[in-house]
This record gives structure tokens, C-alpha cells and sequence, in this order.
């Protein structure tokens, strides 16, 4: 997901009580269809507001001293949920133990997210670097407002008086008040007081951001199977709907045989659509037993017929390497071609990247309800800003008049910011007569009608003079855009560049001149955002290099590194870190090292991979992963560990398994039987240090785990092999071998 680079202010202004209570009438039912408990140690996730004190939209205290706070952003896994409101905690000095959370109900007004525009999405390892100030200004204007009542309760000047976990303390006459009984017999100041930067905690009195022992609130609903997802979801008078999508994406329904469908018991319309056939139905069963016996006749005008994966890549690769193709200018430093004619050395590689599905355990699904002009949707998605959006386009109507109620996300890595799986479900709902309709997706549809990663492939140019050093960079990024079909307009504007495709190849590294062009490829098929989207891949490319340079000059690896982040203290302290981890020089029987560091989502991560090869099958083993990771301000450290061991988990999986194919426009997969992912028994040891850097801007971490590890991996098997270099991910094993005997 793409970030903006321009501060955006729009949390950080005083909410009055009546735009509140406009903003906040749906508050009470933002999870309107079932209680999510899991009583944590110390707060706990609620479906509704208590109390009303409400001293703004985000915060109301209840006469018993429950403090209910919103979350803003989708939890899907990554404790967002219980980082988010923390923040609010700490500001206004709640009691966590007293805390309820909330999911905030779909209203970008109030709590959109400054980093993305200030729309509610969440991606891009946005959401703790968006609300990171703004929300804690939130909790410092709850906690005036709080002082304010309570000076008038204890009748006292409020310079006297200050707060601690849960109360308001006199201290010249030793009374204090609970938020409790301030909620219960205080009264709202009428001008709601404003707050600065300058009112915020500093570092040293942080009671919550920076602890350890804060468990995430989302664990225990999910451990006792009380916590609801999309897909558990239910409604009175609930229908159930699936729609039969082409093979060849783009493709439209020319003739529909639909008598067998219609035999089926339980179905109650079949309903065509632009790009499909919708079944809507009393059960599951007969929604997919009536769409399996649908006879349709597809056009077979889309370009995509024309996309066969394999074909394509190689033909990204000879554009990569043909100079006079000329791409969008991403970045310009120095003259690059001078920098190349003068060269002693030119190093010229070609690293490759497959589709990839997103592979969410939970599948695609949504719930919608269409009365009128209005539509209500439950749905585990990343992006309530554009279901709104979306949804009122499908019936014709205003966002204003669509309810968007998020649930929990069983995995989301950007495939649930996409809006198809809610246009399936209201476009159904519109046929319905006014019941809802709950969509889910089958594995095989998942798999073969998702927003793939990018197929790419990454031509790079490095010069080198004659003690070799670098004097250029050039970096050629050939690849489809994802931004020209989610975002056209900023696409427009930005020239043709999609920064989400190229992000990651501006580095930290100090090199004199360094170029980075876009050349994007049309063909046709949606690809979307994933799991660190070109982050993932570009770091894979730049690692392997500065890995080849270090080769060329005779150089350590971790050395050389070092010597180019002269001027990058946080980037030589992980780096230097999770070489002492790893004891980089103690030599390994049988197995390797390799190292890969990324400055990306505006933190610092390296990474150490340990791993062994089968020369015989061409099967490459991880051992064990060390990383280092600074994110700036660690909010909740343990969290941010288990976040680097998903991304690291993930990042193996992609780099070693994952693959998609397209024949003829057709994806070859249907399921994990076909798509291989990495499994309990190829997961390594990892192990994560967390160094953060008090003062620095907090950086994202959702995402931040997963980059290093693939080229960590190429390098590990390239010091095990005595050079052999793996450009093309996945790594499988006849690759490997064919690298090997090459």
C-alpha cells in the first residue's frame, strides 16, 4: 500500500460534543451482530460503548470507570487492535484493566487515517506511523477534559490537580475522584480544550508504550472461538450466495443454461451479473451444488487470453535489459550513465519475481443487507472507506447511507483492501428483497480470481572502479501497475509511476549516482497489493548485488554494508546487531550464512538466514532466521517480535514455494494441493531482537519482517556453493539445480 509523504492534519483538532453525537449515532451497533469476548490481562474487546461521558468520538467512561476506546484501523492478526487504543490509554492516563475496545464504526471524518489520506484503510505498515500522534493527542484532550470536570466536582483550580492510572489526584488536600465517579457526576466543559504536541508524555513517563508485558486483547476471543469473523457471521433471515466467475478473467456471461441450477432445493434466485452468475439460496450447500451445474458460454475477447505467466516473464526480462525502452523516472541521483562508461567493472543481473496469491485462510466473503437506498455490510475488510464507496455505487447511492461494520480478518496482506468479494455480496443483497446475503468464496475460487502479486523482473546495472567501489547504480523495475487500476487518478498524476511497485529500490546505501525507472507492462490482468508488495522483491534484487559486490572487491559481507551505511547509525546497529546474534564468523559444517538488510515502511530490519542444500534434489533447508529490528519507538515490543516472525515466516514461504501460473489466461492452481506454502515442518528457529531508537519517528512494522529474508537466503546459498547466485523466486528445486549445473 502506498504511504503518503506529507504530514496530513486531520485528527488532531478539538471534536465537539455535537459533531460527536452526529458522527457517533451508530456507535452503540458498530458490531451489531454478535458480542466478541476475551477478558484479556487488562483490556478486553466489547461490541459496544458504555457509558455517557463522552468527552470526544473516540473515548466515553462509564459511572463504573470502564473506559471504551476505539480502534480505527482492521484487526487481522498483526494486534492493531490493541496497539491503536493504547495510545488514547496512555494520553489520558486510563487504567488498562478498566479499558474496553471497540471497532470504530466506518466514518473517515472522524477516524480516518492521516497516512492514507485520511480514509479508513489499513495497509502499507500505516497504522501505527498515521495514528501514532494523533491519537495520543486524542488521549491528551481526553484527559483536559477530564481535570476540567473534576476541578469543577472538587471545586479547585485545575493546576492542582493530576491524574493517574484511572483517577484525578488533589494532592494539597488528598482527595481524588475515579474516572468513574467524574463520569457519573461530572459535567462537560462547553469549550472543549485543545492540546499541542507540547502537552504529550515524554519517553520517560510512559506507563503502557514500551512495555513488554501487555498482552494483545484479540487473543483470547480467538482462542475460545468467540471472536467473529466474515465468514461467522449471521443474521435473521439470512441468505447465502456464491457467483461463477469466467476462467479467463475479463470474460462475460454470453448464455446461461440454468435449469439443473434451478432444480437444486433451496435456491431462490440466480441473478447475472457483468462478470459472472450469482446464486443466492437458504444454504451454502445448495448455493454451491446449483452454481457448479450452471452451463454458461463465456466471451473470449479478454486480453488476459493472451497472459501466459512463464512467456511473459522472460519477455519482462529482455525489457529490462533493452536500455533503449525507456521507463518512468523513479529516482535520479548523480549521473548513472557516466557513472557506467567510466566503469572499471559493470555488474548486469537479472532478478525475476512469480505471481503470488495472497493465500488468507480465511477466504473471501461479505455480508450485505439492502433496504431502499441504504446498505448495511459485514465484512472483514481492510478498507471500510472504499466499501462505502463501492457498495453505493453497485445500488446507486451515496457512501453516507452505507454501514460498513469490520470484522476480525483471518489474514489480509492487502487482498482484503480489494472490493470484489463486497460488490458479490451487495449486488446479490440487491436481488434479495431486502434479506441479506452472506458470500463466501471457495478455496478454488480464491485462488484463481485473486489480485496476485506482480510479475516482475528487476535488470540492475552496478559500476565499479578499479578498487571496487561503487560509482553507479542503475535499477530497472518491468512490471504491471497496480495503481493504475486501484488509484487511476493518482496514477495520472504521478506520470505513470506506481511507487507501490518500485518501493523498496530507493535505498540508504551511499552510492554517487543511482537511477531507478519504472517500465510497466499492460496485459491485462488485475495484480494487487501483498505482503510488502515491491519492497519484497526489490530488496531481493539489491541484497543479492551488494552480496555480488562484496564477492567482486573480496569483502565481507556484513563489512561491506557496514562501510556503505557509514552515516546510517540505526542501519549499522542492526545490522551489527543480528551479526553478534547470528556469531557471523564462526564457520557451520554443511550449512551457511547469508545476510540482507532493508530500510522500508521507515524502519530498520536485518536478517540472518542459516541454511543447508540437498545437491542432489536442489532443496534448500532454513535452519534458523536471527533479526534485528528497530521501528523507532517500539510501542509493544513482544508484539513487534511476533510480527517479524509472521513476515519472516511469510517472507521463506514466497521465496522457496509460492508460485502462480497462468496458461493461456487460465491459473493453473485451485488449492493448497497445488499451491504450495510453507508448512510446520520447513519452519525455522527465529529469533528477534528488538532494538528500538528512543527520539526517532515510529516506523512500520507489519511488513518490515518479511524483505530481508528471501535474499538472506540466495546469499546463505551462494556462500554454501561458492557463488552459485538464485535470481528468480521462488527458489524450487529445479531452479536450484539448474543454477547449480550451470
Amino acid at each position: 500500500m502506498t504511504r503518503t509523504t506529507e504530514p496530513v492534519n486531520l485528527r488532531c483538532r478539538a471534536i465537539s460534543r455535537r459533531s460527536f453525537l452526529i458522527s457517533a449515532g451508530s456507535v452503540g451497533v458498530a458490531v451489531a451482530f454478535g458480542s466478541l469476548p476475551g477478558q484479556a490481562f487488562g483490556a478486553m474487546m466489547a461490541s459496544s460503548v458504555d457509558g455517557n461521558y463522552l468527552p470526544n468520538a473516540w473515548v466515553s467512561i462509564s459511572p463504573d470507570g470502564t473506559v471504551t476506546i476505539m480502534s480505527p484501523a482492521s484487526e487481522m492478526g498483526q494486534g492493531i487492535m490493541t496497539t491503536l487504543p493504547l495510545l488514547i490509554a496512555e494520553e489520558m492516563d486510563a487504567n488498562w484493566d478498566d479499558v474496553k475496545i471497540v471497532q470504530a464504526p466506518s466514518d473517515a471524518e472522524t477516524f480516518g487515517n492521516p497516512g492514507f489520506y485520511g480514509v479508513q484503510l489499513t495497509g502499507g505498515s500505516e497504522s501505527t506511523r498515521g495514528y501514532f500522534t494523533p491519537l495520543r493527542l486524542i488521549g491528551a484532550q481526553t484527559r483536559q477534559v477530564i481535570l476540567a470536570s473534576c476541578a469543577t466536582l472538587l471545586n479547585v483550580p485545575q493546576s492542582e490537580l493530576s491524574t493517574e492510572p484511572g483517577k484525578v489526584v488533589h494532592s494539597l488536600s488528598g482527595h481524588s475522584l475515579g474516572f468513574g465517579d467524574i463520569a457519573a457526576k461530572g459535567v462537560l466543559p462547553d469549550i472543549l480544550p485543545q492540546v499541542t504536541e507540547a502537552d504529550l508524555k515524554t519517553p520517560e513517563q510512559w506507563r503502557y508504550i514500551g512495555r513488554r508485558d501487555i498482552p494483545r486483547i484479540d487473543v483470547p476471543a480467538k482462542v475460545n472461538g468467540s471472536g467473529i469473523y466474515g465468514i461467522d457471521v449471521q443474521l435473521s433471515d439470512m441468505l447465502y450466495g456464491a457467483v461463477l466467475r469466467p476462467p479467463v478473467q475479463g470474460e462475460k456471461p454470453e448464455t446461461i443454461d440454468d435449469e439443473a441450477a434451478w432444480a437444486v432445493p433451496g435456491i431462490t434466485h440466480i441473478v447475472p451479473l457483468s462478470y459472472g452468475v450469482g446464486i443466492i439460496g437458504e444454504t451454502v450447500e445448495a448455493t454451491k451444488r446449483a452454481k457448479d451445474l450452471l452451463q454458461v458460454s463465456w466471451t473470449t475477447s479478454s486480453r488476459v487470453r493472451n497472459y501466459t505467466s512463464d512467456q511473459l516473464l522472460e519477455q519482462y526480462r529482455k525489457v529490462g535489459n533493452d536500455l533503449s525502452q525507456a521507463g518512468v523516472e523513479a529516482h535520479a541521483q548523480g549521473d548513472t550513465e557516466t557513472a557506467m562508461r567510466n566503469a572499471t567493472t559493470v555488474i548486469e543481473v537479472d532478478y525475476m519475481s512469480d505471481l503470488i496469491y495472497h493465500a488468507t485462510m480465511e477466504p473471501m466473503n461479505a455480508t450485505a443487507q439492502v433496504t431502499g437506498d441504504t446498505v448495511e455490510v459485514w465484512a472483514p475488510t481492510q478498507g471500510p472507506t472504499g466499501t462505502q464507496r463501492f457498495a453505493a455505487n453497485v445500488i446507486g447511492t451515496t457512501p453516507d447511507k452505507v454501514k460498513v461494520n469490520t470484522t476480525l480478518l483471518g489474514g489480509g496482506f492487502g487482498r482484503k483492501a480489494e472490493a470484489d468479494f463486497i460488490i458479490d455480496a451487495v449486488s446479490l443483497a440487491k436481488e434479495s428483497g431486502g434479506r441479506p446475503v452472506k458470500v463466501i468464496w471457495s478455496r478454488e475460487d480464491d485462488v484463481r480470481h485473486d489480485k496476485f502479486r506482480p510479475l516482475e523482473a528487476q535488470h540492475i546495472q552496478v559500476g565499479l572502479d578499479a578498487d571496487g567501489n561503487i560509482t553507479g547504480w542503475r535499477h530497472r523495475i518491468v512490471a504491471d501497475s497496480i495503481f493504475a487500476r486501484t488509484m487511476p487518478e493518482l496514477f495520472k498524476d504521478m506520470g505513470g509511476h506506481d511507487d507501490v511497485v518500485t518501493e523498496g529500490a530507493h535505498f540508504n546505501y551511499a552510492v554517487p549516482a543511482h537511477r531507478i525507472d519504472y517500465i510497466r507492462q499492460d496485459n491485462g490482468l488485475d495484480i494487487g497489493f501483498w505482503f510488502a508488495v515491491g519492497v519484497g522483491y526489490t530488496r531481493f534484487g539489491i541484497e543479492c548485488v551488494i552480496d555480488e559486490i562484496a564477492a567482486v572487491k573480496g569483502s565481507d559481507p556484513v563489512e561491506l554494508r557496514l562501510e556503505l551505511l557509514k552515516d546510517q547509525p540505526r542501519a549499522r546497529n542492526v545490522i551489527e546487531t543480528v551479526a553478534r546474534m547470528a556469531d557471523w564468523d564462526r564457520p557451520r559444517d554443511d550449512r551457511a550464512l547469508g545476510i540482507a538488510y532493508a530500510d522500508a515502511f521507515g524502519s530498520h530490519c536485518a536478517q540472518v538466514a542459516e541454511v543447508s542444500l540437498n545437491r542432489e534434489t536442489g532443496e534448500i533447508r532454513v535452519h534458523k532466521v536471527w533479526c534485528a529490528i528497530d521501528t523507532g519507538v517500539a510501542v509493544q515490543p513482544r508484539h513487534l517480535e511476533g510480527m517479524m516472525i509472521v513476515g519472516i515466516t511469510n517472507g521463506i514461504s514466497q521465496t522457496l514455494f509460492e508460485q502462480i501460473n497462468i496458461v493461456d489466461g487460465e491459473v493453473q492452481e485451485g488449492n493448497f494441493d497445488t499451491y504450495r506454502v510453507i508448512r510446520m515442518s520447513d519452519a525455522p528457529e527465529i529469533e528477534v531482537s528488538v532494538v528500538p531508537t528512543p527520539g526517532s519517528p515510529v516506523g512500520g512494522a507489519g511488513q518490515a519482517g518479511l524483505p530481508p529474508v528471501g535474499p538472506a537466503i540466495a546469499n546463505a546459498v551462494a556462500r554454501l556453493t561458492g557463488g552459485v547466485r538464485l535470481r528468480h523466486y521462488p527458489f524450487l528445486p529445479e531452479r536450484v539445480l539448474e543454477a547449480l549445473n550451470a
